[in-house]
């Protein structure tokens, strides 16, 4: 009889959370952390209350006030949300988690901000958890060595009735990243080159383990980076084991243990790794070397381009293919073969869940700071923001003067909130208006109807700012 292969880390955290399966394979897995938000939540809460059900677990719920939020006026409160929808929503959601106690960062708390953001921030995302949030880009908690996926509204109701998620176990995969990077080159453009490599579909049915040296080498934000776009290659959910680099992230944060309890976590986190005869259904391997600054070119994050190359040309692919390159052009508002340094911007957005962290605040004033110190700053037919992650992001970034170094620059400094990455509130791209964004999806209208999106890190966004166009960072370093 063949002895039995180990475990990766995805299997390590299923079993461990395994409540019930039946012999179709559907299971029932416990939830250890959920986190809500105003626009998924009304309708579950509404269930709930029609059930005569309360919420399971108000003490594994943590809820935020971020999709809908205005980025200016929020010590004003709700009464600075102008849509009546959003204002709407972001009051029921303060009443729904009042009546059931569940704890919650309002609009103008400092410890408010992005979801994904926040939970990190906080301590609450450890190593080993199931994590759910009525929100795709969950993923990025997996950074940590948690299982954290978005679910949806109907999925949401349940979490709240019974701590408990039904679903079918995924494949495993493995992406392991090796070698060093060039200066210029970060996880934004890993996961940008891996989602133009295997295609928006190349992890679906899949939880993604992301390894290599590269990886090791990751701060915590990195990798949330990472695991955060692990979404767009259709994957359920992104994995880095835990390792010291967590455990120093971790240490000291509001909610992770401390004192013995700490000594306790510790060697029960470090478990969660993937046994070195774990077996993988996929695996994938890239040399970090030869990935140069990465940017979308078209509405797909699968579209992407070296920033020194050229958009495709229908010419050369066949007919199912050409046509839906010849319609991301033209909406896109770009000639094939076209260099992609061509393309005149309108505005630059540094933000979102998956770049609004104090590192990549970090990492594109860095940029400005250099291009002030040669008297440049953002083109004048350009309009950038920056909005951080949260509140406390938002502070520090101040204490350390990064707020200085961007309005010197020309930048609009913002309060917390997704902001531009979903045209959900106030922060939209015009028909028509080109964005550098480090945000993560550019499908048609993603930041605003009729608004054009290509893909970014903060360093490459800055760099387009000044340059008024989009650019090569590595021209700035």
């Amino acid at each position: 009889m063949a002895a039995m292969s180990g475990k990766t880390l995805y299997d390590k955290i299923w079993d461990e959370h395994l409540v019930a399966a039946d012999a179709n394979g559907e299971a029932i897995l416990y939830i250890d952390l959920h986190l809500i938000h105003e626009v998924t939540t009304p309708q579950a809460f509404a269930g709930l209350k029609a059930a005569g059900r309360r919420v399971r677990r108000p003490d594994r719920t943590l809820a935020v006030a971020d999709h809908n939020v205005p980025t200016e006026g929020q010590s004003f409160g709700i009464a600075a949300v102008a849509d009546e929808e959003a204002r709407l929503q972001l009051q029921t959601l303060e009443r729904n988690v009042a009546e059931q106690g569940i704890e919650f960062f309002p609009m103008g708390d400092a410890r408010n901000g992005i979801v994904h953001v926040v939970g990190p921030e906080q301590g609450r995302t450890q190593p080993g958890m199931t994590i759910v949030c009525g929100d795709s880009h969950t993923s990025t908690h997996g950074a940590f060595g948690a299982l954290a996926q978005g679910i949806g509204t109907s999925e949401v109701e349940h979490v709240l009735a019974t701590q408990t998620l039904r679903q079918m176990k995924s494949k495993n995969m493995r992406v392991r990243f090796e070698g060093t990077p060039a200066p210029g080159v970060g996880p934004k453009d890993f996961a940008l080159a891996l989602i133009g490599q295997i295609g928006t579909a190349g992890g679906t049915g899949h939880v993604i383990e992301y390894a290599g040296e590269a990886v090791s080498a990751l701060s915590m934000e990195g990798r949330m980076t990472l695991c955060n776009l692990t979404i767009e290659a259709g994957a359920r959910a992104g994995l880095i084991a835990p390792d010291e680099t967590t455990f120093a992230y971790l240490r000291g944060r509001p909610a992770t243990p401390k004192g013995g309890a700490w000594e306790m976590a510790l060697p029960y986190w470090k478990s969660f790794f993937s046994d070195s005869d774990a077996r993988f259904d996929r695996e994938v391997t890239i040399d970090v070397a030869s990935i140069a600054p990465t940017v979308t070119w078209g509405t797909s994050p699968e579209e992407v381009i070296a920033v020194d190359g050229r958009t495709p040309d229908p010419a050369d692919f066949e007919p199912a293919k050409a046509a839906q390159i010849r319609r991301a052009l033209d909406y896109m508002g770009l000639a094939p073969g076209q260099p992609i340094q061509e393309a005149r911007i309108d505005r630059v957005f540094i933000g979102s869940c998956t770049n609004s962290r104090i590192e990549d605040l970090r990492a594109a004033a860095e940029i400005l700071a250099k291009a002030l110190e040669k008297g440049r700053k953002v083109a004048p037919h350009v309009r950038a923001m920056v909005t951080p992650g949260s509140g406390l992001v938002k502070l520090l970034a101040e204490d350390e003067g990064l707020d200085e170094i961007f309005r010197a620059a020309g930048f609009d400094w913002r309060e917390p909130g997704c902001s531009m990455c979903l045209g959900m509130n106030p922060d939209r791209l015009a028909p028509g208006e080109r964005c550098a964004s480090t945000s993560n999806r550019n499908f048609e209208g993603r930041q605003g109807r009729g608004g054009r999106t290509h893909l970014m890190s903060p360093p490459m966004a800055a760099a387009a700012a000044i340059a008024g166009h989009i650019a090569d960072v590595r021209d700035f370093l």
